[in-house]
Formats: structure tokens, sequence, C-alpha cells
């Protein structure tokens, strides 16, 4: 028995390590036998003992018995461990958000404005609701600065210039008075210093290569629009300079995920700037960020336009799933599978994997797939409805650019290598080649594949 208890013996006492109800032992006055006292170990302690005892005679552990005069053993720092950890983790926290503050106050601090005090004209090409809406902001950055937009509809401009309001999209909004409007096109170019280009991706050529002879060659083009162009599978960042006959126009390619209506009612919003030239990329986040609309910026042209386009064939897909019923486990199933597709095919053009990660890419896609406002997710559902895809364009007064972009997928996707799946299968919906339930059979049915 002493040579059991020798090593962890001290002053008298032996007691064991076990996480459970443990005991020790201590020798009793005047007689020569040990006695067990419970112990209750408010925290297990490391390296557990057995409490099990091998006599010489034989006989197996001690009965426990009731404790005497020790009771438990507390310690004052291990039972306030747990609140000094607290206060210790709040501190952590506080000293970040503080760090994270100081930056955010010293980088402020020395944010350069030049550009947009020296910027006095703006034109946005397009009456739509998301050229309205960017034409309102950049004109609240500035009292004195003239923004003009360049309509088609004679209704659009008078409403504009007449009620300061596009009665069209926005009819309880009130634009900014130094927001003007004007089907005249040599009017709304002449000394501008930004071009925004709101105008849909199927209508660009045609567009501006009748405003052409009046664009400043150096005029930098800040294009909105997403999609690819039927048939030649070109990007806005090759429609803009090809159209004008200027190679060298300069481009900047914003993206992200933005409605026009939360942007009206200025609610906090993050996009990206897209350009191959540093300081144009810098200039335009100058220009375009507010207090409630951040801009960062990416070299990667390709990669945010090419998101910003086939995210639009995934909201139609979304929106079908929602339209049949199918659950949130296809939803999710079906999105997941639509981003491997588009970075599939961005990265086979060069496109960054990060982009694709990012605001213009997982973001926009998040907002277009899974919220009601989307005008292409609200044609996926009227299709997953069973309403005919003739019956939901008539009846819309805005273009859901995914429809004529989704057959320019697949034929980019031939042109790549690159399997598409679900966008596939949404340019046969949208051609009348194939129903919503047998598109889903037919991708549930597809070879189960290793996830790369």
């Amino acid at each position: 028995m002493a040579a059991l208890l020798e090593p962890a013996f001290l002053n008298g006492f032996y007691a064991t390590s076990d996480p459970s109800p443990s005991f020790r032992f201590r020798r009793t006055p005047l007689k020569r036998h040990w006695r067990p006292i419970v112990i209750l170990h408010p925290h297990p302690p490391p390296n557990p003992i057995s409490t099990s005892c091998s006599c010489s005679s034989g006989s197996t552990s001690p009965p426990l018995l009731p404790a005497e005069d020790d009771g438990p053993r507390s310690s004052a720092p291990e039972t306030n461990a747990p609140a000094e950890r607290a206060r210790d983790r709040r501190k952590a926290v506080q000293v970040a958000w503080e760090k994270l503050v100081r930056w955010s106050r010293s980088w402020r601090s020395k944010a350069k404005t030049d550009v947009l005090e020296r910027t006095n004209k703006v034109v946005v090409l397009g009456g739509g609701s998301f050229g309205t809406a960017m034409a309102a902001h950049i004109a609240s950055r500035k009292a004195q600065m003239e923004v003009y937009m360049l309509v088609r509809d004679p209704v659009v401009c008078h409403s504009i210039n007449d009620n300061h309001c596009n009665n069209k999209y926005f009819p309880d909004h009130k634009l900014p008075k130094n927001v003007v409007a004007t089907t005249d096109a040599q009017t709304a170019l002449l000394k501008a210093d930004y071009c925004l280009h709101a105008v849909p991706v199927q209508f660009s050529t045609a567009f501006l290569e009748g405003i052409a002879s009046y664009v400043d060659p150096a005029l930098p083009f800040i294009s909105l629009s997403k999609g690819l162009e039927l048939n030649t599978l070109r990007m806005m960042s090759q429609i803009i300079p090809q159209a004008l006959r200027n190679p060298r126009q300069p481009f900047i390619a914003l993206s992200g995920p933005s409605f026009a209506l939360e942007l009206m009612n200025k609610l906090p919003t993050a996009m990206v700037v897209a350009t191959k030239d540093k300081k144009l990329a810098n200039a335009a986040q100058q220009l375009l960020a507010s207090s409630y609309l951040r801009i960062n910026t990416s070299s990667d042209v390709t990669g945010v336009e090419i998101a910003g386009a086939l995210k639009n064939v995934l909201a139609i897909a979304a929106g079908i799933v929602d339209g049949m019923h199918l659950g949130n486990n296809s939803m999710a199933a079906l999105v997941a599978q639509g981003c491997s597709e588009i970075r599939w095919l961005a990265t086979k053009m060069g496109a960054k994997p990060t982009t694709i990660t990012g605001l213009s890419g997982t973001g926009d896609i998040m907002l277009t797939c899974f919220v009601n406002l989307s005008r292409n997710r609200m044609v996926g559902v009227r299709l997953g409805s069973g309403e005919k895809l003739e019956d939901i364009l008539g009846s819309m007064n805005q273009v859901a650019e995914g429809i004529s972009t989704a057959g320019a997928v697949i034929a980019l996707a031939q042109k790549y290598n690159v399997k598409m799946p679900v966008s596939t299968a949404v340019a046969r919906i949208i051609d009348n080649e194939l129903t919503p339930k047998k598109a889903v059979y037919e991708l549930m049915n597809l070879p189960q594949v290793e996830e790369v």
C-alpha cells in the first residue's frame, strides 16, 4: 500500500485525478490504516489516475465514506477563470474593432477627392431603372455637377425635366434637380467628363454606332450593362471600343450585387469597378463611392464581366426551381452547381477564381438568384409555373438579359470546351425545346462525379 501511494503522497494526503467523484486517503490518528475521503472535482484534471486500489490482503477498492472534517477544496482562480476568459475575449474584440476604426479614419483622411471636384458633367446613356438610379446617385454627390440622361422616350424625358422623377420606373422618387434628360446625343455628350453606359447589351452596338461621331476619344465609359451579345459572343469591353471605332476608348466595368430600387433608397451597397488602368479605376472609385456605396477596384475585367453575364442565366434557373416548388435542397444544389459552371468557364477565359467568389461573382449571384426584385429570377419563376415565354416577355417593361445571354453562354462554353449542364438546360427551356420538368429529370440523372 505504501509503495502504491508514495509517488503522490504529500503531508499525509493522497489525491486522485479521476474526473469522476474521487477520494483521497488520510492516516487516522492512533490507528495504522487508511480511510478514504470523497472529493468532488469541479473540473477534470489532466492524466486521470484510476481510483481502484489493490492492497496486500487482496481486497478491492476501499468503500467510499462521507467526508469528515475535510470538505471539497475550491480554488478562487479556477472559479473565476470563465469570467476572466470572457473579459479577455471582449477586450480582444474591442481592441480589434478600435484598430479597424482607426485604420478606416486614417484611410478616409488621406483619400483623394480631386476627381469629384474637377468633374463638371456626367452623361448616362439609357433611361432604365439602373441608369436612373446611378444618375441620381452621382448627381447627389455634387450639386454643381450636370448629370445628363440620354433617353429615347420623350415621355420619360419630359417626366424627368418637368417633375424631377422617372414616372416609368420610379414614380415615387424625386431626382436631384441637377439631373437633366434629353433625347439629343450631341447635347448629352458635349464636354462630358464621364459616360455611364446603361443600354441593354443586345441593343448597344446599334446605339453606339449611331452616336459615335459625338463621343470624345478620351471619354471614359463606365459600363453598367451585363450580358453577352448574341451571335458575336462579345462582352461590353469589346462592344464599346469596336462600335465607337476606337480601340483605345477608356473602359470600366461596374458590377456587383445592386438593385436599382435600393440604390434609390440609399441603402448600403457594395460594387466593384474593373479596368486594366489602375489610375482610371481609382478615378472611378472617387467619382462613385459615397457613405452608402462602397466601390472596390479590380484589374480582372473578364472575370467581372463574365460573372455578371452568367449570373442572369443562373437566376432564371433558380426561378424555375422556385416556380416548380422543388424546395430549398434543390435550390441550394442548383445554385452551387451553377457557381461551379461560371467558375469553370471564367477561368478558362483567363479570369481569376477570386473574382468569381467576390462581389461581382458570388455576391451578385446570391442577390439575383434569391431575391424577387430580380427580373431574371421572376422570368424563371413564371416559366417554372407553366407560363409561356412570349406571354412573360409581353408583360414586362424591362429587359431580362439572361434570356438572350443563355444561348450565347452555350456557344461560349463549346468554344472553350466546358460542360455547363444548368446553363444548357435553361437555354433549351427558353428555346421551347425542353420543359422545366423534363430538364429537372435529366439534370438529376446526370452521372454523379467527384467534386473538383
